[in-house]
């Protein structure tokens, strides 16, 4: 196998494409600052049992493992950073009020969770600990759409779902692990017929409930079926309210629902969001509620947050115009030296031509040079001939 090729689903960021994440990258954490969140670095890996607890199997599926020469322990590259976020607010920053969080660094994963996706995302998330009621819920939802806007991506749909509405329709049925990973995927995937053939053993109303739900998706009538068919059941008819509130919030915006809708990681406690624009193959942004991730590491806390991938970010959004550079000639002369100085920390970007390169293109458009006129460094227009 030759040196240079890669494993499959990795892949280098060339200079433009990487100009315009690390572009992203900024102005997401400045967004997220303007709410007022404050930005954390976890590590790349830690001890296996922190980055997997609480969090079910799909995770640990996506964790690559290894043992650490100096403990002997197992350690995880970290496939998903809520919780190591959930970590550091639980055990290091140990805040009695509310406590904005956000964070921007690649995650790894075992294999691609869906056809093309890379395997080393470029994670961005912002979350909130501290505060279970929906104001917080929809401050998340609010910065998310916010991120979007801010790369002038205006047409977007938000979906809306609920972690409860499952469990709450199977709580005191008996179902193993394996039986019930089985119909959350067949409630995912709309199959009907998978989900009649693994509920055929539970009572005739969980039965009903659960066929019901397979076809609960669409526009706000969804809700009201909900309402009439899960009336027996208060957790999900509260989980219904809470819907219905957010839903309200949201004016302007295309608002969906999947009740039915588990995709994603297990330790979602409570309403789950994706959005979805044009361009992009599954949703761009995800997230929700999730209060018992920081259980494990001794202080459980009301918590709710999303993330996104600025790689698949990067794809759907118009790539920005390069700004126009100056050309400068290479030299030792303190006069050049200094007028190139004060260009950059003006903020110009200045490239330097080395001798014998003088015919060379790179990506930088330069449409100004650095000449000397009269003893004195000055910058004059490239012709456009020239500049091409």
């Amino acid at each position: 196998m030759s040196a240079w090729v890669l494993p499959d689903h990795i892949a280098d960021v060339l200079p433009s494409e990487a100009r315009h994440i690390e572009e992203l990258r900024r102005l997401y954490l400045d967004t997220a600052r303007g709410y007022g969140y404050e930005l954390v670095m976890p590590p790349l890996l830690e001890y296996l049992e922190s980055l997997l607890s609480g969090t079910g199997r799909a995770l640990d599926l996506q964790t690559f493992k290894l043992v650490d020469q100096l403990s002997g322990r197992t350690l995880g590259l970290r496939a998903d950073t809520t919780p190591q976020v959930a970590r550091i607010d639980a055990h290091l920053l140990n805040r009695a009020g509310v406590t904005r969080l956000c964070y921007c660094g690649p995650v790894l994963h075992t294999r691609p969770d869906r056809p093309f996706a890379t395997r080393e995302p470029l994670q961005f998330g912002a979350e909130i600990y501290g505060h279970a009621g929906l104001e917080a819920d929809l401050e998340v939802l609010h910065l998310a759409l916010d991120t979007l806007k801010a790369v002038s991506i205006q047409q977007f749909t938000v979906d809306l779902s609920d972690a409860r509405i499952v469990p709450a329709l199977l709580a005191g049925v008996t179902l193993t692990a394996e039986a019930r990973d089985a119909l959350h995927s067949a409630l995912a995937a709309k199959d009907i017929t998978g989900v009649q053939s693994l509920s055929q053993d539970l009572p005739a109303n969980v039965r009903a409930a659960l066929k019901a739900l397979v076809g609960m998706y669409g526009d706000t009538s969804v809700l009201a079926q909900a309402e009439q068919a899960f009336a027996a059941w208060p957790v999900v008819m509260q989980a219904l309210v809470e819907l219905r509130h957010i839903a309200a919030d949201l004016s302007g915006v295309a608002v969906t629902f999947d009740l039915a809708d588990l995709r994603g990681y297990a330790y979602y406690s409570g309403v789950r969001f994706a959005i979805f624009v044009p361009g992009a193959s599954d949703a761009l942004v995800r997230g929700g509620r999730y209060d018992e991730v920081g259980a494990v590491f001794g202080r459980k806390r009301p918590a709710v947050g999303f993330s996104l991938d600025l790689k698949e970010l990067v794809s759907v959004v118009p790539e920005r115009a390069l700004k126009a550079a100056i050309r400068a000639p290479w030299g030792t002369a303190q006069g050049l030296r200094e007028a190139i100085a004060t260009l950059r920390a003006n903020g110009e970007t200045v490239v330097c031509v080395l001798p014998g390169h003088e015919s060379e293109v790179d990506e930088f458009n330069c449409d100004r040079e650095l000449i000397e006129v009269a003893g004195q460094w000055t910058v004059q227009a490239v012709p456009a001939v020239q500049a091409l």
